[in-house]
């Protein structure tokens, strides 16, 4: 029997489909999440608490209601390349949109900005939101460009979650991000 998580939107693009995360997903997940990619989101993570990091994902669409969406190629829909999305753990101060790559040979192909436009806009569009921010560790120069790339530009005095350097970026109206 497959699980899945019921009456969760998938999202289509030119080139990707994004969708909740489903059975499958930890293998791709934990080779990024147990790596020194992924060193600008906490880790590199050990299997155990990778693992709980997914479920951390998936749970936050039966809490929340929105989560991560988990980004492929239409021409091969069965292979995660990474998750882009709204988000918001309790206690943090804005709704997020948020993007990591987990495949490396998905780099540098636009697909992060792609999943992330589309995310953001359902934010926006089918969520109600009003304004979003990008949480990016102020090393993560890739994540810079893509939040400047998004339109996104620096809040020095927006709060972020946590103890660690942290920079936020306040990604624009949607009738200015057109």
């Amino acid at each position: 029997m497959t699980v899945t998580l019921s009456g969760t939107p998938v999202l289509s693009t030119e080139r990707l489909i994004l969708r909740a995360p489903r059975k499958g997903d930890f293998e791709p997940w934990a080779a990024m999440a147990t790596s020194e990619r992924a060193r600008y989101i906490g880790g590199p993570l050990d299997r155990k608490l990778a693992w709980r990091a997914l479920g951390h994902l998936t749970g936050h669409w039966v809490h929340r209601g929105f989560g991560m969406f988990i980004f492929s190629a239409k021409n091969d829909p069965d292979t995660p390349l990474g998750m882009a999305g709204p988000w918001f753990p309790e206690g943090w101060p804005e709704h997020e949109i948020g993007w990591t790559v987990w495949a490396p040979e998905a780099e540098g192909k636009g697909y992060a900005f792609e999943a992330a436009a589309a995310t953001r806009d359902h934010a926006f569009r089918d969520l109600g939101w009003t304004t979003a921010v990008s949480y990016i560790d102020p090393d993560n120069v890739r994540s810079i460009a893509l939040a400047e790339r998004l339109g996104a530009r620096r809040d020095d005095d927006a709060a972020h979650p946590g103890d660690e350097p942290c920079l936020v970026y306040r990604h624009p109206a949607p009738e200015v991000s057109q």
